[in-house]
């Protein structure tokens, strides 16, 4: 059985990053919190609340054509512990129509990523004390103890562009958020 899941944020496709990116801040009214290059595409990732880092993650590459399926690049669920993600990671390597599992620390937080049946990704993950500029992968070893993924991650991130306590982040994005819906 699957641990309790909280649907956190959507990633899509996109042709045009600039003039998405831009439609989704003037039109939504969400922040940019980070941006940068992953796999060979660019990324930016976008938030209205400052307890996320993103709620919408906007990447390149969207293939030609339109309709259902072209513009969707992760559904991802949040969890409460490294035992849950534990549990998913048991609960989905026992499954035949689950592909391409990997197991990544992005610094500010763990996730676990398949492709389920039909080829969408999936994304479960936890946040990390940490805030840390994105994107950000090293693999994680859910293996390893709590004590020691958080040993490894915080050495990995301490002093890498933007890290902070992840406190001092939210504090940061709510003033940013703040501010642009004084205007």
């Amino acid at each position: 059985m699957a641990p309790k899941l909280s649907l956190r944020h959507m990633g899509m496709y996109v042709w045009d990053l600039a003039l998405m990116s831009r439609f989704y801040q003037e039109v939504l009214g969400f922040v940019v919190t980070d941006q940068g290059a992953v796999r060979g595409h660019e990324v930016v990732f976008l938030s209205r609340d400052p307890h996320s880092h993103h709620q919408l993650v906007m990447e390149t590459g969207r293939p030609p054509g339109r309709g259902s399926g072209y513009g969707l690049q992760q559904i991802s669920f949040w969890v409460a512990s490294l035992d849950d993600l534990r549990a998913m990671q048991q609960l989905v390597q026992a499954r035949s129509d689950v592909t391409r599992l990997q197991a990544v620390d992005h610094g500010n937080s763990w996730s676990l990523y398949f492709w389920d049946p039909e080829d969408n990704r999936i994304e479960v993950y936890m946040d990390t004390p940490w805030h840390v500029e994105q994107p950000y992968l090293e693999p994680l070893d859910l293996g390893a103890s709590d004590d020691e993924i958080v040993a490894t991650t915080r050495g990995h991130v301490e002093g890498k562009p933007g890290w902070m306590p992840m406190g001092e982040w939210q504090a940061q994005m709510n003033e940013k958020i703040a501010r642009l819906h004084q205007h």
